[in-house]
């Protein structure tokens, strides 16, 4: 028996599930196909990450487009969408900034039900500390930013953090004392692997088909148009393209003919040994770089800035998990004593200005979603609408309009670099 499709009910007793785990599983059929690609399709999504996933399933929700064909190198939600410290959040201080993020987080909320599969999102809000006066007045400018659009967020005390951070080290002569901090209450977590299967399952319910371990290793282009790429299986064509695939963005982006402003690095993260609950929320610091989260699990799940070296190894340098961790133990002494369980790294596609590129690509008929550096997860709803509307319209969505690669060339950037909140 297979599982409930997308809006259909779960028809299965508590002991049906308890004698499913007893035998291994083995009554329960696959959460989507595998299907042999076919010679041609309506559209075809290179990437089965998170965005590209997403893309797929609004393409058949939205669009009424089940003709797609979603072909990923290695394995779903292998690459940054497993690779990542799982927050969800909206506190950006730029408008367009704000726009996408929000209108991610909101469908964030409702995915679970919407997709009738669990993603273990857990809103317990996400909290910036200021370490000064001059960091909180800046923290000030973000909130004031975010509240005159319309999206939840507040300030607090030094005291106010203390009494929901009781961890955090209170004393007002040690290197990063707390001044207080914004918080935004929706933000939270997810599970990151749940967000892809549920995509995955959700698409293929529709008839969209998947095929793992099928990489892209050329595009045919005719009469100035991208009509098919080269995959183990041959040769695949279609009337659409969309290239949803973070960090190998310019190496597919150069198999087409053009280049991207797009720079690659590492961002590493890990977790320590599991703990007993002692942290509620999420807590970060830019100036600090650091920022920590507590997993179901009980291990503390640490993440910092990115290795300013290009690179594409899945992993982290000892000089910056050194630099990450002590940042933490620095505002958190009572954790100085865990160890560290495992550590990681995902090769995240930054541009120029630190925002996402959304929209054609210089080659007609082939649309990008890139460029979200350390943003992509949190951006998965909304990423994925967005490069479904573009594919199935031609045409922009409002919300993706600010974010075209022309803006490199017109100026109208969107620096979120400097906007007073990291990006994790």
């Amino acid at each position: 028996m297979s599982p409930p499709s997308i809006g259909e009910k779960p028809r299965y007793s508590a002991l049906r599930l308890f004698l499913e785990g007893l035998r291994g599983q083995k009554g329960w059929g696959p959460a989507w196909r595998s299907p042999e690609p076919k010679r041609r399709y309506d559209a075809i999504i290179i990437g089965g990450g998170g965005h590209g996933l997403s893309a797929a399933y609004h393409l058949a929700r939205d669009h009424g487009l089940t003709d797609v064909l979603v072909i990923e190198k290695a394995w779903l939600g292998g690459g940054n969408t497993g690779r990542n410290t799982t927050i969800i959040r909206s506190n950006y201080f730029n408008r367009a900034s704000q726009a996408v993020y929000d209108a991610s987080l909101k469908l964030y909320e409702g995915l679970s039900r919407e997709l009738n599969y669990n993603i273990m999102f857990s809103q317990r809000g996400s909290i910036e500390l200021a370490h000064s006066a001059a960091e909180m007045e800046g923290l000030r400018r973000v909130v004031n930013a975010m509240q005159v659009n319309g999206i939840e967020a507040s300030l607090l005390t030094r005291d106010e953090v203390l009494d929901m951070v009781p961890l955090l080290d209170p004393r007002r002569d040690c290197r990063w004392p707390v001044a207080g901090a914004m918080i935004q209450r929706r933000a939270g977590v997810a599970r990151h692997d749940a967000v892809a299967w549920g995509y995955a399952r959700a698409a293929d319910g529709m008839g969209v088909d998947i095929v793992q371990n099928c990489a892209v290793s050329g595009f045919r282009i005719e009469g100035g148009r991208v009509t098919g790429v080269e995959t183990p299986f041959g040769l695949i064509e279609a009337k659409v393209f969309g290239m949803a695939v973070a960090g190998a963005s310019p190496e597919l982006a150069a198999l087409a003919g053009f280049r991207l402003p797009l720079l690659c690095m590492t961002l590493q993260a890990m977790v320590s040994e599991p703990l007993k609950p002692c942290l509620d929320q999420v807590v970060a610091s830019t100036p600090n770089g650091a920022y920590v989260s507590q997993s179901d699990k009980g291990e503390l799940v640490i993440g910092g800035g990115l290795e300013h070296l290009p690179s594409f190894a899945r992993r982290g340098g000892l000089a910056k998990t050194r630099e990450v961790v002590a940042s933490v133990v620095e505002m958190f002494p009572s954790f100085s004593t865990l160890k560290l369980m495992r550590q990681w790294g995902g090769t995240v596609d930054t541009s120029p200005d630190n925002s996402p590129i959304l929209g054609p690509s210089p080659v007609p008929n082939l649309f990008l979603n890139c460029g979200w550096g350390t943003g992509g997860f949190k951006a998965i709803p909304i990423g994925g609408k967005l490069l479904a509307h573009l594919m199935a319209t031609g045409r922009h969505h409002p919300l993706s309009e600010p974010f075209g690669l022309e803006r490199f060339a017109t100026g109208r950037l969107i620096d979120e670099a400097h906007a007073g909140v990291a990006h994790d």
